[in-house]
């Protein structure tokens, strides 16, 4: 009845037109086709949670088996996925519901004795068992689902036990995060074109691939566990496991679930504390080779935490430049070969003390020569170098404007600025920052294109653009900021006689100006 392996429990809207409910097997067979529109019960938060399960656990099976090419058949997924657990016949670990609590069920491990049937609570809906921590149940009302799709007990239960961090005493995290408080982010390449399937074959051939490098440069086992919610947890310090325990793909559990049928029929949950992790991390802080997570070399491979922000220009430029590339963000040979764009994928969710800070998403287009940069050792490095020349100067820009915007709205007295009139210009700062984003990897991909020699004037052409819009901004500003009218064309003129000197200035970009002179005059 709730066999993942048999049952239709996973719905799917079909690219090919209607809404399929499917088992996993048939799931992982219309990904391979690119059949896959979306998942309806998968929120927004869980995309990289059941991205990442589907490609771990795609690439462990076919490792086991020996096979190189994602195949397409149902039947053939439903043979690698048994292959994984030889030992359960009847398909324990594949089942939502084992009422045997020595026994596993789909990612909730075993008890060592029924005994500690004690230990666990009741919790009621899928989505009180999942991850996020809201302030105040106001961000995303919590235990609301009540209705829940068997899918909906899925994604939870894949999104809890693979990208969850400390959540109290008893409640540990997962260990491809630094620290309890971190945070678990995803940057990959996908094919430019197709669904999440198209991203999830990439990803497992790419997986495939690196795993010679992951058993060379990690304490991992090839052969050792694996499906870490096969083995038998009772929550103790003397069942953690160290990481030269794990197989290099390990799918982990973090904390003691186990799902229930009500007696009315709907699916409910009990859990259980721990006395230490599952996996012994507090030496690892997160150094577990995960092949979507940035690291930084330069502290003995630690992996990134996310910042409150998201991914905007400014925090993507400094994701490539000051942190090392995961395995799935650089192109495989062939994908160099076939000099295709491609489409960078950035996903994660900001966790803060004792609250979630937001799921955060980004795609962006790249060009086929910004991905044969990436496919070179330091190329996401290069790129992000590019890329931070051009955020320097356009904060050079905004300070600028801020400076403007100041002196108008005191009326044109540059002496009355001071820390306190700074937010008078926030406003104007965020619309050309949007600006500036909305195009900025599309403008820094041209400069990237182009022969060096080229490459500085595309950059002041662009520079010049962003300088015109902040001059447009300066404009709004003067017409929206009150203003006593024996004083407005004093400000006017000194908010921009200040904004084009700064400009022109030795702490502005006089080159843009110099070169527009240099034309006028030829």
């Amino acid at each position: 009845m709730h066999n993942l392996l048999i049952n239709p429990l996973i719905r799917f809207d079909s690219s090919r037109g209607g809404r399929i409910q499917a088992s996993l097997p048939e799931v992982y067979a219309a990904l391979m086709e690119d059949a896959v529109e979306a998942f309806p019960a998968l929120r927004p938060h869980q995309r990289h949670a059941w991205h990442a399960f589907l490609v771990q656990l795609g690439a462990m099976a076919m490792h086991r088996a020996g096979v190189s090419e994602p195949p397409s058949d149902a039947g053939d997924w439903r043979a690698l996925l048994r292959g994984l657990t030889p030992d359960y016949p009847d398909d324990e670990p594949w089942q939502l519901v084992v009422d045997d609590i020595t026994k596993p069920a789909f990612m909730q491990p075993p008890a060592r004795s029924k005994d500690r049937e004690q230990d666990y609570k009741r919790v009621e809906t899928a989505d009180e068992l999942d991850m996020l921590v809201t302030s105040k149940n106001h961000d995303l009302k919590s235990a609301v689902a009540a209705r829940a799709g068997v899918d909906d007990w899925v994604f939870a239960l894949v999104t809890l036990q693979t990208m969850e961090g400390f959540g109290g005493a008893g409640n540990y995290g997962i260990s491809r995060m630094n620290g309890g408080l971190g945070s678990r982010p995803a940057f990959s390449l996908a094919p430019l074109a197709g669904g999440p399937g198209a991203h999830i074959r990439r990803d497992i051939i790419a997986l495939l691939e690196y795993l010679p490098t992951l058993l060379s440069e990690y304490p991992m086992t090839d052969g050792g566990e694996a499906l870490m919610w096969t083995m038998p947890w009772d929550g103790t310090q003397a069942e953690a496991l160290l990481l030269n325990q794990l197989g290099p793909f390990y799918i982990e559990v973090c904390r003691r679930i186990r799902l229930r049928t009500g007696s009315d029929g709907p699916l409910n949950g009990v859990r259980a504390s721990s006395k230490a992790a599952r996996i012994e991390g507090k030496e690892l802080k997160g150094r577990t080779g995960d092949p979507w997570t940035p690291f930084n070399a330069g502290r003995d491979g630690i992996p990134l935490t996310l910042s409150r922000g998201g991914f905007t220009y400014r925090r993507v430029t400094d994701y490539l430049t000051d942190w090392t590339a995961p395995a799935l963000l650089r192109p495989t040979p062939s994908e160099r070969d076939s000099r295709r764009p491609m489409r960078l994928v950035a996903r994660g969710v900001v966790r803060g003390q004792g609250k979630t800070e937001g799921y955060y998403e980004r795609v962006i287009p790249l060009q086929a020569e910004t991905v044969l940069v990436f496919g070179r050792p330091q190329g996401p490095q290069e790129v992000g170098e590019i890329a931070k020349k051009r955020v320097e100067e356009v904060g050079k820009i905004q300070r600028i404007l801020s400076h403007a915007i100041q002196v108008f709205a005191v009326g044109g007295d540059s002496s009355r600025v001071n820390s306190e009139t700074r937010s008078r210009g926030r406003p104007w700062l965020n619309r050309l920052d949007a600006i500036v984003d909305a195009r900025f990897f599309e403008d820094l991909q041209s400069e990237l294109a182009s022969p060096e020699i080229e490459r500085e004037g595309i950059r002041n052409r662009w520079l010049g653009g962003v300088v015109d819009h902040a001059r447009g901004l300066l404009h709004d500003a003067m017409d929206s900021l009150p203003c006593p009218a024996i004083q407005l064309y004093k400000a006017q003129v000194n908010a921009e006689g200040l904004f084009e000197g700064r400009l022109r200035g030795n702490s502005g970009l006089p080159f843009l100006f110099d070169q527009q002179e240099k034309e006028v005059e030829a």
